[in-house]
This record gives C-alpha cells, structure tokens and sequence, in this order.
C-alpha cells in the first residue's frame, strides 16, 4: 500500500512538474557569415536544446559547437579548431527573460517578443535583446528569432590574411517546435 501511494506520488509530482517546462532537443540554429564575392561561409546545428518555464518567462537555449555542419569538411574543422575552440568552449548558452509573456496569450497568431538575456559563446558572456516570434502549433510553441553576433564581443580571433573574407557580423537564426513535456509523454502512449 505504501508503494502504491509513494508511485501515485512521484507520478502526480512528475505531472506537475512537467506541466510547467516546454522543451525540444531538435530546434535548428542557422549562422552565416558571408561576404558577397567570396566562399560562403554558413552552418546549421538541428540539435539544439531549448527550455521554456511559462510560470517564471524563462527561455534558455544551449548550441553543442561541434554539432554545427558546413558544406565543407575543412571549414568546419577551422570553425572547430581554429576560432571558436570547441575543445576549450564546448557550449554557447543564452539565457534570458520574454518580456510580457503569459502562455495564456499564444494563440495561432505569431506575436513578437523581446527576450532580455546573457549570450555566452567562446567563453565570453555578453547581455543581448532579442525579438522571437511565437506561436501555437499542433506540436507545441513554434518559435523564431533571427539576430545578428558581433565575433568581437566574444573575443573570436580571425587571422589578417582571411579577416576581409569573413563577416564580423554572424547573422543568426533559431527556429524550433516546443513541446509540453506531459504532452510529449502522453502522444507517445
């Protein structure tokens, strides 16, 4: 009997604990640091990790560096390697607050946020606005946001010779489904 109320127990506190997270291991992080004339430079992570808390506006997003993939084996080691030193930096995380946001107003109308918050990348942190678009979908929350990084505020060294063929502005994008974890449990049942 006493397992039977500890189960009922742990599965209630699971339940309620759930409800108030939304998460996704799958959101798409995009970079581009091109310059017209010259090699693309551009890459996408699909396996960044977001987390919502609706009860606190709470959104954390964390990128594993070595899971961003170029067109080309050499750029990505040189990324890797060479500039953003993933041995030594193996995460970028932005942690931040959505200014106004109460889930009861996500609807299927995209509405724009300002997410207030500390970027960390190479080491290096730095507080950034950023404007997110969310919205209701089947799966969940749908959220895109598309904002630009300075490589300097992250002390990101370029060598002279390749400095003119790379942009010292990455333009960033994050798009990703958000799920309720209960109701991820539920839709796998």
């Amino acid at each position: 009997m006493k397992r039977t109320t500890l189960l009922i127990l742990l599965f209630t506190a699971f339940s309620l604990y759930a409800q108030e997270k939304f998460t996704t291991n799958t959101a798409t992080v995009n970079f581009e640091a091109s310059i017209p004339l010259f090699e693309e430079i551009k890459a996408v992570n699909r396996s960044a990790v977001i987390v919502l808390e609706p009860k606190t506006s709470t959104f954390i997003c964390t990128v594993i560096i070595r899971d961003f993939r170029f067109k080309l084996d050499l750029m990505q080691e040189h990324f890797n390697e060479n500039y953003l030193e993933s041995h030594r930096y193996p995460k970028a995380v932005f942690k931040g607050k959505i200014a106004k946001f109460d889930i009861k107003d996500i609807d299927d109308a995209e509405k724009e946020y300002l997410i207030k918050g500390k970027l960390t990348v190479h080491g290096k942190s730095r507080e950034i606005e950023v404007k997110a678009l969310l919205k209701k979908v089947n799966e969940g929350i749908q959220i895109h946001s598309d904002f630009p990084i300075l490589v300097s505020d992250f002390d990101i060294s370029i060598p002279m010779k390749i400095g003119s063929k790379i942009s010292s502005t990455a333009n960033t994008g994050l798009t990703g489904v958000i799920r309720n974890e209960e109701l991820a449990l539920l839709t796998l049942k």
